[in-house]
Order: C-alpha cells, then sequence, then structure tokens
C-alpha cells in the first residue's frame, strides 16, 4: 500500500525491501509561490502557479506543461475555462476539448503515456485533471496494490495535481471534487492526509447545503464506505437526500450504490422500506443493463435487507446472472448463489450454465467459490455429475490448502445426494490424508458432519471414530451450538450403527445409550403422505384385509419403516400385530420425490443407507418409487403392480 500525506510524501510497499523506501517531503522539493499555504483569490479564474527547484522540469505557468485553472463558479455549474461557455475552439493556451481530452485519455495503458500527455497540455478543466487521476488509477491498481508507486507517487505532475486538489477545493465542480476523491481513494491516499480531509471535508459541507446531484451523492457515499465503512454517520445524511430524488432516472451505478448504502442504513425494522419498494420497482425495469457486477451487489443486497416479498425482482436478477456466470468472479458468484439459497431459487438453465462452467474453471476457482456451489446444489438437492466430478478432481489436486469447513463443503454434498464420482478412490484416498494430518484442526460439528457424510455412501472413517466417540469430543460438541441436539445425537446413533452392522472388526469406543436417539430423523427425504396412501388402497385391494400390513412402524433399531408385511416359514402373510412364528420381513419404502434427487432416480444418502441397514437387519427391502406408480390409475393396477413387486415368485396369495 502507498501512502500519501501533506507533510511527507511517502511512499512504501510490501514488494519493495524497506531499504529503498522512499521518503520525500514537500518542503523540500516543492517551493510555493508568495510562501503561502493557501493561495489568495486575485482574480475572478483562479490559477495557482507552482514551480520546482528545477525550473526546467515541471512548471505550471503559460509556457509549459500542466496549469489547472478552476473559475469561481457555482458548485453546481460547469467549469469552463478562461470564461469559455462551451466554445471547443482553441484559445492562446494549448485547449483540448474534453470529448477529445478523454478519448485520447482513455486510449493510455499506462501511467508514463498518461503523464506525458498532461505535460502537453496548458490548461484543462477540474473533471479533466480529476479524470486523468481516474485512469491511472485503473491500468496502475490491481488486487495486488499500486504496480508502479514510484512512476505515480513521485511523478512531479502527480504531486502537482495533488497539490492543486487539496488547497483548490472549495473552487472545484462537484464532479471534479468528487471524481478526484474516487480516484485518490483507489491509488491508496493516506486517509488521514490533508489532501484527503480537504477533499472530504468540502464534500460533507456541500451534502450539508443540498448542493449534489444523485451522481453526486452516490460517489460521496460509494467514498465514505471505502474510507470510512459501514459505521459512517454520514452515509444516512446522504440516504435522507436520496430519498427525495426521482428514482426513476437514476442509472445502473447509481441504483447500485444505494442498495449498498442501505445495507448499512436500513437493517432496523421497516426503515427505509418505501425508499426500497420504490428501488425495487425502478431496478425490474433495468435487469437488463445490469453487469455481472451489479447483479451480484443488486442480489446481495436484497438478501441482507430481507426482500423475501420482492419475487419478481428477485426472479428476474436470477435468471438475468444465468448469462453472466463466466464473467462473475468468484465473490460476486458466491453472492448470486446465497441468494440463490436464500430465496428458494432454482432455475435449471442456471444449473446447466454452472455445468458448462466449473469444469473448465475448476483448477483457476477458489475453493470458497467451489465450496459454495456444492453447498448450492446439495441443498438444492441437485446431482449435476460434471459439477461434482469437476470438484472431486480440483479437490484431489488442491485439498492441502483447503480450509475445514471448504473441505467438509467439497465432501459432504457427496454423501448427502449419495454419489461416488469415477475419481471416488482418489477422492478419499486424498481425504483421509488431510484428516490425519489436520484433524485437530476441524471444529468439532464440522468434523462429525464431515464423518456421517462418508457413511453414507459407505465410506468408513474407522481410524477416526475413537475421537468422535470419546467423552472429550462429545464434550465440545455439548459446549459448542447447536450442542447435542437431536440432529447431532441421530448422526452420532447413525455412525454407531454403521460400524456395528457394516465395521465388525471396529473394536474402538463405543457410543453410550445416553448419546442415542430412539428413532432416526430424515430431515431430507420425509415421508410422502399422498403416496402412502395410494400404495395402502393398493395392499387393501391385494391382501383383502387391513390386519396383514402396518404402516409407520417403528423398529428396535431406530429406522420407521413405511409399511411392514410380516410371513411365516411357508411364506403365508401374518396379521401384522402377531409376533410370534414370523419368519420373514417385508419393508416396503415408499419412495417420493423427496427422497430422490431432483429431477433424477437417485436416492438420497439417508435414505439409501436406511435400506441398506434394513436388509443388514434382515429386512427383505421392496422399492416402491414414485415414478414407477405415478402412472398406474385405478386400485386394480396398483394391486397387480404391488403382487409382481413383493411376491413375484407367487400366483396367488394366502393369508
Amino acid at each position: 500500500m502507498a501512502l500519501i500525506s501533506r507533510k511527507s510524501f511517502q511512499f512504501c510497499s510490501s514488494s519493495v525491501p524497506a531499504s529503498r523506501s522512499i521518503l520525500m517531503t514537500l518542503s523540500k522539493r516543492l517551493s510555493f509561490i508568495s510562501g503561502q499555504r493557501k493561495p489568495r483569490n486575485q482574480s475572478s479564474v483562479a490559477m495557482r502557479m507552482l514551480c520546482f527547484k528545477d525550473k526546467s522540469q515541471y512548471m505550471f505557468c503559460r509556457k509549459n506543461h500542466v496549469q489547472l485553472r478552476i473559475q469561481s463558479l457555482s458548485v453546481n455549474e460547469t467549469v469552463h475555462l478562461c470564461g469559455d461557455s462551451g466554445s471547443s475552439t482553441k484559445s492562446n493556451n494549448v485547449w483540448m476539448d474534453e470529448q477529445l481530452f478523454f478519448k485520447k485519455l482513455n486510449s493510455l495503458c499506462t501511467s508514463k503515456e498518461i503523464f506525458d500527455f498532461l505535460s502537453s497540455l496548458e490548461v484543462m478543466s477540474d473533471t479533466m485533471a480529476s479524470g486523468a487521476l481516474q485512469r491511472i488509477s485503473e491500468v496502475e491498481v490491481d488486487d495486488n496494490g499500486l504496480k508502479n508507486p514510484e512512476g505515480v507517487l513521485e511523478n512531479e505532475v502527480f504531486r502537482a495535481l495533488c497539490f492543486q486538489f487539496e488547497f483548490e477545493s472549495s473552487k472545484l465542480s462537484n464532479t471534479g471534487l468528487l471524481n478526484a476523491l474516487q480516484a485518490l481513494i483507489k491509488l491508496r491516499i493516506d486517509p488521514q492526509s490533508t489532501l484527503m480531509a480537504s477533499l472530504l471535508s468540502e464534500g460533507k459541507e456541500r451534502l450539508g447545503k443540498g448542493q449534489l446531484t444523485v451522481k453526486n451523492l452516490c460517489a460521496l457515499g460509494e467514498s465514505l464506505l471505502e474510507l470510512e465503512g459501514p459505521s459512517c454517520a454520514t452515509l444516512e445524511q446522504i440516504v435522507n437526500h436520496v430519498q427525495a430524488k426521482d428514482v426513476e432516472k437514476w442509472s445502473p451505478r447509481e441504483m447500485v450504490t444505494v442498495y449498498k448504502m442501505l445495507q448499512v442504513t436500513a437493517r432496523e425494522g421497516e426503515r427505509y422500506q418505501d425508499l426500497l419498494n420504490r428501488m425495487n420497482s425502478a431496478t425490474l425495469t433495468i435487469v437488463s443493463q445490469l453487469s455481472p457486477k451489479f447483479t451480484s451487489i443488486i442480489l446481495n443486497s436484497l438478501v441482507v435487507l430481507h426482500q423475501t416479498q420482492d419475487v419478481a425482482l428477485v426472479t428476474a436478477l436470477c435468471r438475468h446472472s444465468v448469462k453472466h456466470i463466466p464473467c462473475f468472479t468468484g465473490d460476486e458468484l458466491v453472492d448470486v448463489l446465497e441468494a440463490f439459497l436464500c430465496f428458494g431459487h432454482r432455475d435449471q438453465i442456471f444449473t446447466e450454465a454452472l455445468e458448462m462452467h466449473v469444469p473448465k474453471s475448476i483448477f483457476t476457482m477458489h475453493p470458497q467459490t467451489v465450496s459454495k456451489i456444492m453447498q448450492y446444489c446439495c441443498q438444492k438437492m441437485i446431482l449435476s455429475k460434471p459439477i461434482f466430478d469437476a470438484a472431486a478432481e480440483g479437490f484431489i489436486s488442491d485439498a492441502d490448502r483447503f480450509t475445514t469447513d471448504q473441505i467438509a463443503g467439497y465432501i459432504v454434498p457427496f454423501g448427502t445426494l449419495n454419489y461416488l464420482p469415477p475419481s471416488a478412490s482418489a477422492l478419499f484416498q486424498k481425504l483421509e490424508t488431510v484428516l490425519h494430518a489436520r484433524l485437530s484442526h476441524f471444529q468439532p460439528h464440522t468434523l462429525l458432519n464431515l464423518l456421517h457424510s462418508c457413511v453414507l455412501i459407505q465410506r468408513y472413517p474407522v481410524n477416526f471414530l475413537p475421537k468422535i466417540f470419546s467423552p472429550y469430543f462429545l464434550q465440545q460438541l455439548q459446549a459448542q451450538p447447536p450442542g447435542l441436539d437431536r440432529t447431532v445425537t441421530f448422526q452420532l446413533t447413525q455412525l454407531f450403527l454403521t460400524v456395528t452392522l457394516e465395521c465388525p472388526f471396529y473394536e474402538g469406543p463405543k457410543l453410550l445409550p445416553k448419546y442415542q436417539v430412539k428413532a432416526f430423523l430424515t430431515p431430507h427425504s420425509s415421508l410422502d403422505v399422498h403416496l402412502l396412501k395410494r400404495v395402502k388402497t393398493g395392499l387393501l385391494c391385494l391382501l383383502k384385509k387391513r390386519i396383514y400390513f402396518a404402516s409407520e412402524v417403528s423398529t428396535p433399531y431406530f429406522y420407521t419403516v413405511d409399511i411392514e408385511i410380516k410371513l411365516d416359514e411357508e411364506g403365508f402373510v401374518l396379521p401384522a400385530a402377531q409376533c410370534e412364528e414370523v419368519h420373514r420381513r417385508i419393508a416396503l419404502c415408499v419412495d417420493g420425490q423427496s427422497r430422490f434427487c431432483i429431477n433424477s432416480h437417485n436416492l438420497l444418502g439417508e435414505e439409501a443407507i436406511k435400506q441398506r441397514h434394513l436388509r443388514l437387519l434382515g429386512y427383505e427391502v421392496v422399492q416402491i418409487p414414485f415414478f414407477e406408480i405415478e402412472s398406474l390409475q385405478n386400485c386394480r393396477k396398483m394391486a397387480d403392480y404391488l403382487h409382481k413387486k413383493i411376491f413375484p415368485h407367487a400366483y396367488g396369495l394366502s393369508c
């Protein structure tokens, strides 16, 4: 980060050794004409002439380089130089029309080119000067900060511009003032410097006088958010001014900025809801104009501001986001996915766009972005093999640099959606390696959730179960939210049942009865009551009497059987209430759509493990999936289907 202050013009960069730090004071390098710190107004056209010790280099005077002239006009008026009220013809000074100036400026790609260009001019307006600072910030600042701090911050043209912006701030146009402020913030100028203090003070003074347009208010708001953060009290004053403006006339950028300000000023109840309603309606009409960045910001704002009632806007933004998926940054895509999850939105076209994007970008995407994509698929029950296969490859390649939450974010969806990728062997070998190296780094609930998801797909974390069942770990679970609630004890009990049934060689600690639940939860795969009723009607038609089957039967093994039928040794159907002479138990699993991944015949992990365990416990499991019976229109057809499904080798039934 580079810092500039009035008393010391200092360059500091993490990429340059301390021995190369350069400290230069304005008092040493610059001399101010007449020795005064604040210029006197000598005419209606205020000109500051700044001379350096080496007068042959950069001087603000008629015959040489850049001169910033600031006319004392109303702050709401456009500044024209030398009394010119709009003519683009050349005066005695070397002057360029603003439109041509910005066209040329935007074609320049380095700060050196920009400074050379500025040095070729004698006069320019404050909006041109601030535009030059903005262009410098665009070409010289990246994610790591200022690319060429010495070339920018030591440049005499840059210093002179900063000097004039500081001491002529009261005479700047609104646009020149606020554009300069934004550019200097991006260039990492010290917020405590007198330069920044002067510009901020002038901006706040004009705000108090009501002299700022919506565009100006938004520019000032953006600057304050950058410099002072959400605790800035002036933001509320800006929003109060904005409320009186015509929302329909705002540009997309202005709309986005006000949403950002409302995020930090309108958290209490229904505050500013009337303004939000007007903004939401206006935004709906400009959705097609929104860039990827603006789309993600507005969606994030709607989440933070709890705008769940505006379904039309949310739906439009979500659909609009589809075409931007390749263009979103990682953080922007995370915000979009958060909105999809918050508002319960799911879009097949969006999923297909992700399926195109993720496999191509998996090795360059941030782990947090991929983790959020996996979370989205998991919560929406979307089994996307292209995404899951790519995520598995990414995990195998880079898991060592993931956080523990990201590790769980990658792996848990595989268990939840009951899917093993082609690289499953390498995937779980990598997971085991990571767990051995970093087991103590996992938060207790994260670790339990991770290991439980593994057993859903028959990957048994036997080496780590002694830790899970230890009294110390159970105390840790209890001490941290949500504690030992029903979901946690369900996971613990199912882990214990899994090693008991599927890993008889396990000899480690057992789960004490006090931590075991009496019946398992099925948070994702609830029973389809309507489907169950149809199956029961078909069974009644088949077995003739209701006494020969029971529904929703609790077992001693924590699971609930949808429908149970008992048979004796000769294959006769017994009354459901009879407990003696029971030779076979048939468990009918009536699997509605909620027990499958979306648009798929793939059972969810919690239902797959249930059916697997019921078989190990001695039940004959007969699956009755919704897609096999949804076309059966009457009781007779249902009975015929059930006969073939439950008793495939019997021509008739004896009860």
